[in-house]
């Protein structure tokens, strides 16, 4: 945290400008270093950059044609987990390719031209070590990153801005075996430090301000040595998930397997 007396605790969020739009090939990297040097802000020890990832999806090339935002969806759909149909359409939560269980597998027809759509990095996670390797390079000092994209989440309306890619920035903070203020250990509690961050920056980046990237100062706590910290570590996948499915798809599975179990038993032998 920031140098505060021992009874306060601050960090600091702020989105930036300067950046260019981003075409296919971008160097992100020098684009965002240059924007942090005009900026006046440049980049200390332990700072956290969190970038928006569909800067990252023009650069890398992941803008695709599509008459159809339908057929891209169900072409980044690995597993289908809800479908509900509503006045404007069918929505679809999914799986996609990058392990992100999220509405229309993220693919985006907002900040694009008609006829295209964007598509989340193929590799979230390597994205962001590249962004770091980069600008640990340039400023000589340890920084990390973190990729962020809009996700609903289950039972609370609206959206919010969470880590899907990091590099540098310990993606939880794992409070088990530690106790709280009255001692009593803690068993479960693992604080998911990056998409609260994720989240904190798109306050001040938000989704139409030409600010696709915001510098996170005072949290060098988070921040490490190694590039080898994968936002995916976050998500929760066989026998952790939960909620593999929606309630309509597990009725219809449950009856399904129930209606063949009874077939099964009612045949002669």
């Amino acid at each position: 945290m920031t140098d505060a007396p021992a009874n306060l605790r601050s960090i600091t969020v702020t989105a930036f400008g300067g950046l260019p739009e981003i075409e296919e090939g971008a160097d992100l990297a020098s684009l965002i270093g240059d924007a942090l040097e005009a900026s006046g802000l440049g980049a200390a020890e332990g700072d956290i950059l969190v970038v928006t990832s569909k800067i990252v999806s023009k650069a890398e090339g992941r803008r695709v044609a599509a008459a159809d935002r339908e057929d891209a969806i169900t072409a980044e759909t690995v597993r289908v987990v809800a479908t509900r149909t509503h006045p404007g359409g069918v929505t679809r939560i999914v799986e996609n390719r990058q392990g992100l269980v999220q509405a229309a597998a993220g693919v985006d027809a907002s900040n694009t031209p008609d006829g295209t759509v964007l598509l989340l990095p193929v590799d979230p996670d390597a994205s962001a070590r590249a962004l770091a390797e980069g600008l640990r390079a340039r400023f000589g000092v340890r920084v990390g990153v973190l990729l962020s994209d809009t996700l609903g989440r289950a039972w609370r309306e609206g959206q919010t801005d969470l880590a899907i890619g990091a590099a540098g920035v310990r993606v939880t903070d794992d409070l088990r075996g530690t106790t709280d203020s009255f001692g009593h250990e803690l068993m479960v509690t693992q604080s998911a430090i990056a998409d609260e961050l994720a989240s904190a920056a798109d306050l001040v980046k938000g989704k139409a301000s030409g600010m696709p990237v915001a510098l996170v100062r005072g949290y060098a706590e988070a921040v490490t040595e190694t590039l080898d910290t994968p936002a995916r570590a976050l998500t929760r996948t066989g026998p952790t998930d939960m909620f593999r499915l929606g309630t309509d798809e597990a009725l219809a599975e449950g009856y399904a397997a129930g209606y063949a179990a009874g077939l099964a038993a009612t045949r002669p032998e």
